[in-house]
């Protein structure tokens, strides 16, 4: 088969099943039949005069070939799109899609309404929002950027730090009446706590006095969740007491569905990240994106930018 027959579309059916290590996960992505990938992959590999991929019963993996052909073709592709951005760019808005990865609670409450304002003023840019709580594989995912509370440690992609999340300790009003309010970090052992299952650590609240002294608690509770939406109707049903983020509660507080407790006392923030693929940086509306949130990201109430941006 003649080497022109390497198209750009056997090309990107190739680079995602590479990272995806799936053909039934990219004919689902790419709204087509397994078979339809079958196709692309054998024509391409037919092309190039080599195997690419290696198929078992579980798992498709990259050859030696392979691995080079996609490090290849990644940087071919991103050719290709920055190329339609600068064309596109001469004409008129930037257009394409933009896949983003965000904490769930958050990505609900704050950066959905931030994607709005950012498509009122680039309407041509569609937005794939995915909400979850998992650190996944940006790139085999097929994700562009990501939101992420809590430190990080994938060194393989851009990080951007948008800054510090500042969290407080909350309960009901009828809560408070029918158990109690605390008046010192001692007293919260006899309370009913709402955790996060989710968050290392959760069964320890680490508290910082008027004075400087550090306490750290034993937080307990009937109560466990892996969802920040739930564990905020659980506070707003006078369920218990739990460290929430401002972001999260901000609208009870100021409606007195919620109060703070032990005000004097601070927990420590949590670090707010934007991470991104570094292949996809390049991009004009990731670009523009990325610039966007990191502009807008401090308007939400509790989340406090890096010092060197007051």
């Amino acid at each position: 088969m003649d080497k022109l027959d390497v198209t750009l579309e056997r090309m990107r059916t190739f680079v995602r099943v590479a990272e995806r290590g799936s053909l039934s996960a990219v004919a689902r992505e790419l709204g087509v039949g397994q078979s339809t990938v079958t196709r692309h992959l054998r024509e391409l590999e037919e092309a190039v005069g080599v195997p690419l991929l290696s198929r078992t019963t579980r798992r498709v993996t990259m050859t030696d070939e392979g691995s080079r052909y996609y490090a290849d073709s990644i940087q071919i592709l991103r050719l290709v799109e920055q190329a339609g951005d600068e064309v596109r760019g001469t004409r008129g808005a930037p257009a394409g899609t933009i896949r983003i990865s965000c904490t769930a609670a958050f990505g609900i409450l704050h950066v959905s309404r931030l994607i709005f304002a950012f498509q009122d003023r680039y309407p041509d840019i569609g937005v794939d929002l995915s909400l979850t709580d998992e650190r996944i594989d940006l790139v085999r995912e097929g994700v562009d950027i990501a939101l992420r509370l809590g430190p990080l440690t994938d060194s393989s992609m851009k990080l951007r730090t948008l800054g510090q999340s500042r969290r407080l300790l909350v309960a009901a009003p009828d809560y408070l009446v029918e158990r109690g309010r605390p008046a010192g970090p001692q007293d919260l052992s006899g309370h009913e706590g709402i955790r996060m299952s989710n968050v290392a650590g959760s069964d320890i609240l680490g508290l910082q006095g008027p004075d400087g002294r550090h306490h750290a608690v034993p937080f307990g509770g009937r109560f466990r969740v892996d969802h920040g939406l739930a564990a905020r109707e659980a506070l707003v049903a006078g369920r218990g007491i739990a460290p929430a983020h401002r972001w999260l509660v901000d609208d009870l507080l100021t409606t007195g569905r919620l109060e703070v407790i032990l005000p004097d006392y601070s927990l420590p923030p949590t670090p707010l990240s934007m991470l991104i693929v570094p292949e996809r940086a390049g991009i004009a509306r990731v670009r523009l994106l990325v610039e966007f949130l990191v502009g807008q990201i401090g308007t939400i109430a509790g989340i406090e930018k890096p010092q060197s941006e007051r």
